[in-house]
């Protein structure tokens, strides 16, 4: 007959095992599905970021790509998604690319006055997979940019008032000091 401490023991090590079926287990067999999230906006002063006066592009094409670290060969890539009136994309993804770097890319703006891809946004890197500790599906790009032809005239004020004083001799005289 068994002691009351080893059923103990034989309860406790059958519990512990089916969690860690049920943890590993259910994991497995799920697909991995996840909904990339950003934003493109018009960069009105030709910053290389957003100002509190950049505008949302209505229209914008974007895509996501994904290329293997080690061989650099594409192991996803979306179809050409438009953004929202508001500038805004979501772009849905199955699978775990844990060995890849995937990419949000700028392809298009539909507006002729800005169309011109900043040179620091014009792609996000976003982390598809669940090894990265992150829990949930849905995953945020860094928002991504196209520069206006010319600079607004607002642009002057709004970065004095960003601080931005190292401009002020390309800024000209109505800059504040």
């Amino acid at each position: 007959m068994t002691k009351p401490s080893e059923f103990a023991l034989i309860v406790f090590a059958v519990c512990v095992s089916s969690c860690l079926g049920f943890t590993y287990g259910a994991g497995a067999a799920k697909q991995s599905k996840y909904t990339v999230i950003g934003r493109v906006y018009c960069d009105t002063c030709r910053v290389e970021f957003e100002t509190k006066i950049s505008e949302p592009i209505s229209g914008a094409i974007v895509n996501l790509e994904c290329k293997n670290r080690t061989n650099d060969v594409s192991t996803f890539k979306s179809p050409d998604i438009s953004t929202s009136s508001t500038g805004e994309y979501k772009i849905e993804v199955t699978g775990d690319y844990e060995d890849s770097d995937c990419d949000v890319n700028l392809v298009k703006s539909p507006r002729e006055d800005c169309n011109e891809p900043t040179e620091a946004w014009r792609k996000a890197r976003v982390v598809l997979t669940a090894a990265d500790g992150v829990s949930g599906d849905a995953r945020y790009a860094n928002n991504l940019g196209f520069k206006k032809k010319e600079a607004v005239p607002q642009c002057k004020q709004i970065l004095t008032e960003m601080g931005y004083y190292e401009l002020k001799g390309e800024l000209g005289t109505e800059v504040a000091p």
